[in-house]
């Protein structure tokens, strides 16, 4: 990609570049293009308004069951941060808009309601109660993030992209969640995390379904209209910032999954990123509640794991960069072992 420097003095303005550089990546596939379109001078994405599907209505978060540590109280459900009360998950409408300036969900007819801070405590995946919201990075997970691929900057990203396919169902069914995203967060004292999640047994009971998520301020849990996708399906997930180039803290971001086959997807457009610089990238995280035995995981596609691919990131100034994935492999001690592991680079692959 041509740099802004040199662009600029090739007689384009930096803002024409700034759109460019963003735009190339965002677009970076004919496939991204079927459901994008420029619409704004800091390039929103906007999706258009024809390939809305009808939805099936999306059900409950999974309750957190019998196999979840004693610790957490009854009633609580799983989302990919842990356990929470019902009360402190914010399952917002298309159109919705959190607002951190104004500790607000903002809806698409101009209203708002006021968001309070949970009152109840949530858990990791251990069970442990997390006192401190910024105990919510994944060394603190713990079982939760089995294994990731990732990279940091002393700097920012201005977007990361991937593509993965939905697998078959898992062989075995013990009420289990299985998570799988990209997503960015803050590298050290981290407060939130934004991510587009395909989920099993997640918003849809023993079945696959996509959501964009933004957690954990003040104990609350932000979660775009999910959709349903099946086995097979192609899916386009990837984060961006909507500020000019050289933002290291940008506060507006678009998460975006799209089901590449029906047409279905989740959106938060123009969320907060709570005062946090995103400057911690993953091209790949596996994240599970409830496994028994190794048959709760899906089985492997033809890379032997599940693979993320056609990785693109850009840093705060939006140039392209070629990202040195590693692979973090937390299972040690976990039982069931499932020979977990990864590979890079040529694409993130995280195997069971």
């Amino acid at each position: 990609m041509t740099s802004l420097k040199q662009t600029e003095t090739s007689g384009e303005s930096a803002e024409e570049t700034e759109k460019t550089n963003k735009g190339e990546l965002k677009m970076k596939t004919t496939k991204v293009k079927q459901y994008q379109t420029r619409t704004s001078k800091i390039g929103k994405v906007v999706v258009f308004a024809a390939i809305v599907a009808t939805l099936t209505a999306a059900q409950a978060l999974p309750l957190a069951g019998p196999n979840c540590p004693a610790t957490v109280p009854a009633g609580y459900v799983i989302t990919p941060f842990g356990y929470f009360h019902p009360s402190c998950v914010n399952h917002l409408a298309k159109g919705d808009v959190v607002r951190q300036d104004e500790n607000a969900i903002e809806h698409a007819n101009g209203t708002s309601d006021n968001v309070q801070a949970c009152a109840y405590a949530h858990y990791t995946a251990d069970g442990e109660e997390v006192s401190d919201e910024r105990a919510v990075q994944p060394p603190d997970i713990s079982h939760a993030w089995i294994e990731y691929a990732a990279i940091h900057t002393s700097s920012a990203y201005g977007q990361v992209y991937a593509e993965w396919d939905v697998p078959a169902a898992p062989k075995d069914n013990d009420g289990q969640t299985v998570y799988l995203f990209n997503g960015l967060e803050q590298y050290s004292g981290d407060a939130t995390i934004i991510q587009p999640v395909l989920g099993w047994n997640s918003d849809y009971a023993s079945a696959w379904g996509i959501a964009s998520w933004n957690c954990c301020v003040n104990g609350n849990v932000n979660e775009a209209t999910p959709a349903p996708v099946n086995s097979g399906d192609h899916l386009l997930g990837y984060v961006f910032d909507n500020c000019s180039a050289g933002t290291k803290t940008c506060s507006s971001w678009d998460v975006v999954i799209v089901d590449e086959e029906n047409g279905n997807f989740s959106e938060l457009i123009d969320t907060t990123n709570y005062g946090q610089t995103f400057n911690w990238a993953f091209g790949g995280v596996l994240e599970v509640y409830n496994i028994v035995q190794c048959g709760d995981y899906p089985p492997a596609d033809y890379v032997g794991g599940i693979g993320f691919y056609n990785q693109s990131v850009l840093n705060d100034k939006f140039d392209v960069i070629t990202p040195a994935w590693t692979v973090t492999n937390s299972s040690g001690g976990l039982t069931p072992q499932c020979n977990y592991g990864g590979s890079v680079p040529k694409q993130v692959v995280l195997t069971y």
